[in-house]
């Protein structure tokens, strides 16, 4: 083997026996892999993706906020990325797997975060097309809407972690389920069907495991810091039951949670949560919802914003049906993918993939348009 050949899988050399390997990657289609392991492949496939450079521009919490030091999904990823390869290092975990995953997690969040994707979720219902959710979107974008509509071709484990990151849903132990292609794509497809599926969703990999707790250390503490910036709250107002156990600044927050993860999973099977850690996430959690998350947007700005991505919808039905070519859907889309995209794919779902892309900039941009002349 030359050299370089060796210097690229030395990160095998050492790895947890619950680790992911690299022999163990699958793909869908079968490629011949080169120099790179196969989740490296995949980080660099992510990277390339347009809808990470979309990140740039994609709201995390605070949106039309006047601050450049305001928290975007762009940042989001990487803290997300920096701390669970904090941790699978500490553990001996595949970290490839592990910052693919971490960089492709959030693709398919839509413009304004999570009240953007609820509201798109009701269109979704209302159109057919089932459940929407982002963490099932970042994994229809990378399977069936990047690469002109032909998908990236990534790895199952990667597809896999980034389908069960979600964030929301926070445990006191983390144990990955054994699944085939054949058992992830199932999954998959329940998602749109069966309401509430997603929180039944587990990892199959130990990385993936890291990655999903490691979401949730990124964005306490981080938000936080965002809305104390903002003026919207004082870290006095912080329960002392949480600062007690946690601390009190973002820095502290991470660094807690994170050594405690390293020290509780150490050489075993599982992440895990010391039980005080635990329950001061779980109480900080509910407290950023109460304080942060739910208040982020005035009632005035969700009525708006409901109502641009109704009218922005039915604009781009309208000119689907009637084939306005000259339309942004057909220009900074549907003119861009391939066959396969386009022969298998609904109207309802065609528009759906559009609107989810955009960022908020571009959104706002198309709702003035709509509202102008439709």
């Amino acid at each position: 083997m030359n050299t370089f050949e060796e210097n690229m899988k030395r990160h095998n050399i050492g790895l947890s026996p619950y680790a992911c390997k690299d022999e163990d990657a699958k793909r869908f289609h079968e490629e011949d892999e080169d120099m790179r392991s196969p989740f490296f492949r995949d980080i660099d496939r992510i990277i390339y993706t347009y809808a990470y450079i979309r990140y740039s521009d994609k709201t995390q919490v605070y949106s039309k906020k006047e601050n450049d030091l305001i928290t975007k999904r762009m940042v989001h990823v990487q803290y997300v990325s920096k701390i669970a390869r904090t941790i699978g290092r500490a553990l001996g975990l595949n970290e490839d797997l592990i910052e693919a995953a971490s960089l492709g997690h959030d693709l398919g969040h839509v413009p304004f975060g999570h009240f953007g994707e609820s509201v798109l979720n009701e269109i979704s219902l209302k159109v057919g097309e089932g459940y929407f959710y982002h963490n099932v979107e970042s994994v229809r974008l990378l399977m069936e809407i990047e690469g002109k509509g032909m998908g990236k071709n990534l790895t199952v484990q990667v597809l896999d972690a980034i389908l069960c990151h979600n964030g929301e849903f926070v445990l006191g132990k983390y144990y990955p389920k054994k699944k085939t292609p054949h058992d992830f794509l199932e999954e998959y497809h329940k998602t749109y069907t069966e309401k509430d599926f997603v929180r039944q969703l587990v990892p199959m990999t130990l990385e993936g495991c890291v990655v999903r707790i490691s979401d949730v250390i990124a964005y306490l503490g981080k938000d936080i810091d965002d809305a104390c910036m903002l003026g919207v709250l004082k870290k006095e107002e912080i329960p002392e039951s949480i600062t007690s156990v946690l601390g009190n600044h973002n820095r502290e927050i991470v660094n807690t949670i994170v050594m405690d993860i390293i020290q509780n999973s150490l050489g075993k099977p599982y992440i895990q949560l010391s039980e005080n850690v635990y329950h001061a996430v779980v109480e900080l959690k509910k407290f950023n919802y109460e304080h942060i998350y739910n208040q982020s947007l005035s009632q005035e700005e969700k009525e708006i914003i409901r109502q641009d991505f109704s009218l922005i919808y039915q604009k781009l039905q309208n000119d689907l049906e009637t084939k306005q070519v000259h339309s942004e859907i057909f220009v900074h889309f549907l003119n861009h993918k391939s066959e396969r995209y386009l022969n298998n794919t609904s109207s309802a779902r065609k528009i759906l993939d559009f609107i989810a892309g955009m960022t908020d900039d571009y959104f706002l941009y198309i709702a003035n348009s709509v509202r102008k002349n439709f």
